[in-house]
């Protein structure tokens, strides 16, 4: 999708959940028993809301929040076969490690979940809940598009850890086989498909952290060449892509530059790609576009606020950071995003969802005010 009169806006996909239904969500992780139909209702009901929020609040491409589910990428180990194992302790990034009394004051280290049997599809009835509710919550509005998220084959292989296949690339490629369907479900039903592959950036941090430069830039290609294969059926006009870092408050000083992930990023078929652009670490790359030339095919959503702090962006630096890219890759190009997810697991809120939801408000400002100036 391109813009014709105006920047459209965006998110990353998750969104704050409602207080009853991030409590249900936590039940059902910590395997304490929850009702069903209580969660059903709470879903789909959540859901209706968060779209009819999305709309007031001005947002173009809208989504169902990611509130069905626990994480976005730790979902995939409740709909494949294979994921329940157990391994040690998750390392820390190679950032972090480097602060210790900053690494002190984070959350416990969790066990890294293990591969340790076949991955195949296991239910399909998740989905197919998740593609009716948001269905049923569109009936009564028509925002610009719609889109929603799945993970990609990188990124669960980055958290749910191989103990089961001979080696990395036949972990992700059955990986890939398993999500498939699921990529092609979405887009079956109507809606764009997100696929978020954090992996390409924020795992060399901490999964590879101790991969040689050359076995991390395989991981990385191989992971571009399975998506490619598994959305051969799906025009890129229907997908999107998600890059990051971690979203995390932290120093983020052993970041992956932009400029050495976006050309193995490029070379994914998805039609646009999104990016954090906001952050102190990430908002100077808007000048690496000056460098590498985008494809005449393709669309940047570059997060234009923070997910990861309470500042409330002023409308007017929103608009300014919108106008940087426009007047590098054309005013066409750009869609207004957001950093990464706002709740990208039920436990990590640290922005509270009130200022959330404002931050989304600045958003929509700031592109207005990038909008009048690029098409006055």
């Amino acid at each position: 999708m391109r813009n014709t009169d105006k920047i459209l806006t965006t998110h990353t996909g998750s969104l704050p959940r409602p207080d009853g239904l991030r409590e249900l969500l936590i039940d059902r992780e910590e395997g304490r028993a929850v009702d069903d139909g209580l969660f059903r209702k709470a879903v789909t009901t959540g859901v209706r809301d968060v779209v009819e929020r999305q709309i007031k609040t001005g947002i173009d491409l809208v989504n169902d929040g990611e509130l069905s589910k626990f994480s976005y990428s730790m979902y995939a180990k409740e709909r494949l076969t294979g994921l329940d194992g157990q391994g040690g302790l998750r390392p820390i990034s190679r950032d972090v490690a480097e602060f210790p009394t900053f690494a002190a004051r984070g959350p416990i280290r969790w066990r890294v979940t293990t591969c340790t049997g076949p991955v195949a599809v296991k239910d399909t009835k998740p989905l197919e809940a998740d593609l009716r509710n948001f269905a049923d919550a569109l009936r009564n509005v028509k925002p610009s598009g719609t889109f929603l998220t799945a993970a990609s084959p990188g990124v669960i292989a980055s958290f749910i850890h191989n103990a089961y296949y001979p080696d990395h690339e036949s972990y992700i490629r059955a990986l890939g086989k398993a999500m498939q369907p699921e990529y092609e479900a979405i887009v079956a039903a109507g809606f764009d498909l997100q696929i978020d592959c954090p992996d390409l950036a924020s795992a060399r941090n901490n999964t590879y952290r101790d991969d040689s430069e050359e076995e991390w830039r395989r991981k990385q290609a191989l992971a571009v060449d399975v998506l490619n294969e598994i959305t051969a059926n799906i025009p890129p006009k229907r997908m999107r892509m998600h890059l990051c870092w971690g979203n995390f408050e932290g120093p983020h000083h052993r970041d992956v530059p932009l400029i050495d992930v976006l050309p193995v990023a490029l070379r994914a078929r998805p039609h646009a790609v999104s990016f954090e652009g906001a952050n102190p670490r990430h908002e100077h790359e808007w000048i690496v576009f000056k460098e590498i030339k985008l494809p005449d095919d393709k669309v940047i959503i570059p997060g234009m606020i923070d997910s990861t702090t309470n500042f409330i962006e002023h409308p007017e630096l929103v608009a300014q950071r919108i106008e940087r890219y426009a007047n590098v890759v054309g005013r066409e190009r750009v869609i207004a995003g957001v950093d990464c997810g706002f709740a990208t697991s039920v436990t990590a809120n640290t922005v509270d969802p009130e200022i959330a939801w404002a931050k989304l408000g600045a958003l929509v400002e700031g592109a207005a005010i990038a909008s009048e100036r690029l098409w006055r």
